[in-house]
């Protein structure tokens, strides 16, 4: 009698082992029974009746899946390859377990299809600029695809570009030349700058007729600071006028005082004159010599 009773505990508690399922935070148990789903289960200690009851464990974590690399053509006609990954997780245990045979491997061939299809309706310097906004129409166009399967697309991020190395060399070109474009703008920009700048400086030294001459000799002192052995000395054109009008001045001068020097001698000696040759008169052009011949004695 004993022996039963412990047989019969026995076999209750080998009936209980099998029938007390405990789900983890992170699963969740579509129970079938006598083929018919009757619900899911989870998280915590699930019974199920044994021989009667079956179930499918499905994971809610977040999957990350890696897009293998594809060969493209862009909208420009550019033969690239391209890779991605694929982050998706499950929303609805039913509908993955009763919409679909294997999700996992539909979801990577509808992501390799999408990114394929994506990728032709951009260019070249879209797919490497415009990445943010690829990344979310491929999104939004997978998880469009299997939110009838109870799974949801949360982010796709292409994440290597290889593109032929004569593109390469030819985008590498065309940077330079952009950044060769860019510096000449720029240097345009300042030489324009610089002459409104000096304009408005001629301005202000042209109302100060003494502020030329400070600024020529601070231009002095700069140089003179440096150990150089040459020294420009800047000379004003009007200075120059002024010395040849000076000049001329003081000839003519000169020329009178001889002249009236010779009609004094010939007024006081009438018998022994001296003679002036007019044809070799004075010229005062730019610094050309005057003279003044004197004659012999009549």
């Amino acid at each position: 009698m004993l022996l039963e009773v412990l047989g019969g505990l026995a076999l209750l508690g080998g009936i209980l082992a099998t029938s007390v399922k405990i789900v983890t935070e992170y699963d969740r148990l579509v129970v079938f029974r006598f083929g018919r789903v009757i619900g899911v289960k989870g998280p915590g200690p699930t019974f199920l009746i044994p021989g009667i009851d079956n179930y499918k464990k499905v994971d809610l974590r977040i999957v990350t899946m890696t897009i293998p690399m594809q060969e493209v053509i862009t909208r420009d006609n550019v033969s690239a390859k391209t890779a991605a990954v694929c982050f998706f997780q499950v929303v609805d245990p039913y509908k993955v377990i009763t919409k679909i045979e294997d999700p996992y491997s539909a979801i990577s061939q509808i992501a390799q299809t999408t990114l394929r299809n994506i990728i032709g309706q951009h260019e070249l310097d879209e797919l490497l600029s415009e990445r943010d906004q690829i990344n979310g129409r491929l999104q939004a166009m997978i998880d469009r695809q299997t939110e009838g399967w109870g799974i949801k697309v949360n982010a796709v991020e292409i994440k290597d570009v290889e593109i032929p190395e004569s593109m390469q060399r030819a985008m590498a070109r065309q940077a330079e030349a952009e950044r060769e474009r860019r510096a000449k703008v720029v240097a345009a920009e300042g030489e324009h700058q610089a002459a409104e700048k000096l304009a408005l400086a001629a301005d202000v030294i042209s109302a100060s007729p003494g502020a030329m001459q400070l600024r020529q000799l601070q231009s002095m002192v700069d140089i003179a600071s440096e150990r150089t052995s040459t020294l420009i000395f800047p000379v004003p054109v009007e200075l120059l006028s002024f010395a040849r009008s000076a000049g001329e001045e003081r000839v003519g001068k000169a020329l009178a005082q001889m002249i009236s020097q010779v009609n004094e001698h010939n007024e006081s000696n009438a018998n022994n004159p001296i003679k002036i040759d007019t044809s070799t008169a004075a010229k005062v052009d730019q610094g050309a010599k005057i003279s003044v011949k004197k004659s012999e004695l009549a």
